[in-house]
């Protein structure tokens, strides 16, 4: 058994922790938010993440997993400390290190015994150096340290599932035997592990994510010629997927990419790329393309619902940026939302996890207790999230309430020709309607 200690109590850190504990490991999990400390040592979990409250208290009661705010109770024992605070974006798109420099700089003055230092946090390449030399400033007197860079690839909504069966764990220090001292605690999983240095560990993480968002990307592009060209992009994407050089992940055309991490990373390795004399010309247009799906949503209405949407009541099915999560960062929900009011529309929303999120994010939005209510004097529904509950709608009684009958699929989960069947003026995104009307 390893005394873990985990800085950041969110999606990452939480998940991470508990996952840990979970695995016979004592973890103490530390954050600064008193507020947060004190719902985690009642067990209840401040983010919506399945199955993942159930493990917390799990481990709470078994006496494996417990939370403070005091630097000095989590590091007592440690022989990990997992940096896993929040990496926000700053304002020319780069990633603002001031959370990983005020952990390095309050493990430096509370460490008393030789730790080593992991790096979960997704972190621009080079930060295992700058935590390494804040810990070596701040330290009141010298004592042995490591630092091991340890990128996650958690998808939020399946984070615990992801933790305990990666498809590789990354590794990366200038200390040889310390990344294998970390290897040893991720052995149970039977995973690949992948030991390099510092630097291309923490370029794989922005790497991975960068590649990923340029598929959907590039599918969403395929997608608007598709519209133009009569061809159904579902099928496209899935003749493509059958190919082993391409595979079919990430090829869901729709309204693009969301969360906290593919924005937020893309635009940080752009400009780690722009600052030190690169042309990351393929990043731009990644990002560009992410942008338009939104825009084409409000051009369908428009060309929909006679030209204007002004007074037009649309309702938004999903808010949250994906299923399976509460999570409304760079949710498209938002985008379309504030486009939509720019029209001059009024706009509804539901969620079936988001809508706390969605109260504190757009407060003058109007929320529907359910999708029926949602539909209610609509005269358009959009799809913005793919959640199980609206694939299996009662679709006569929703086009029963609207007052209008038009609905944009902007996740593709209906099928057309059902539909039109039931009387919606429907659109999915890159189904081929401009030549076939399909």
């Amino acid at each position: 058994m390893k005394h873990i200690t985990v800085i950041g109590t969110g999606y990452v850190g939480l998940v991470t922790g508990t996952c840990f504990a979970d695995l016979g490991n004592q973890v103490v999990g530390l954050d600064i938010d008193e507020g947060k400390i004190q719902a985690l040592q009642q067990g209840i979990v401040p983010i919506f993440e399945p199955g993942l409250e159930e493990m917390v208290r799990r481990n709470m009661e078994a006496g494996r997993l417990s939370f403070t705010t005091s630097y000095e109770e989590a590091l007592k024992d440690a022989d990990f400390v997992f940096v896993a605070v929040g990496t926000p974006e700053g304002v020319d798109g780069e990633a603002d290190l001031r959370y990983v420099r005020m952990a390095a700089e309050s493990i430096a003055k509370v460490m008393d015994h030789p730790l080593i230092i992991v790096n979960k946090s997704t972190v621009p390449v080079g930060t295992g150096d700058f935590v390494a030399d804040i810990i070596r400033k701040y330290q009141p007197e010298p004592i042995p340290f490591a630092v091991v860079s340890n990128p996650e690839f958690l998808r939020e909504g399946s984070a615990i599932n992801d933790f305990l069966n990666p498809d590789r764990v990354v590794l990366g220090s200038t200390d040889p035997e310390a990344a294998e001292k970390v290897a040893q605690l991720y052995l149970p999983l039977r995973a690949p592990i992948m030991i390099t240095d510092l630097r291309t560990a923490e370029m794989i993480k922005y790497a991975s994510n960068a590649f990923l968002a340029t598929r959907i990307s590039f599918i969403n592009e395929i997608a608007a010629i598709c519209e133009r060209l009569g061809a159904d992009v579902k099928e496209v994407a899935r003749g493509m997927g059958y190919d082993k050089r391409i595979g079919p992940y990430f090829l869901d055309a729709g309204l693009g990419f969301g969360g906290s991490c593919f924005p937020k990373d893309v635009k940080a390795l752009e400009h780690m790329a722009l600052v030190h004399g690169a042309h990351p010309q393929l990043l731009r247009a990644v990002m560009e393309i992410n942008r338009d799906q939104r825009r084409r949503v409000i051009l369908k209405l428009r060309e929909l619902l006679g030209g204007s949407l002004q007074d037009k009541v649309i309702g938004l099915l999903g808010l949250s940026f994906k299923p399976n999560t509460d999570d409304m960062r760079e949710a498209p929900s938002i985008d379309l939302y504030h486009m939509l009011i720019n029209e001059g529309a009024i706009v509804r929303g539901y969620d079936p996890v988001a809508m706390e999120n969605a109260r504190r994010l757009l407060p003058e939005m109007e929320l529907a207790e359910d999708p029926y209510q949602l539909a209610e004097g609509a005269d358009a529904l959009v799809v913005v999230t793919e959640w199980n509950e609206f694939k299996n709608l009662d679709l006569k009684r929703v086009l029963s309430l609207m007052r209008g009958n038009v609905l944009i699929d902007g996740r593709n989960i209906y099928d057309p020709k059902r539909m039109r069947e039931l009387g919606f003026e429907y659109r999915g995104m890159g189904r081929g309607y401009q030549v076939n009307g399909r």
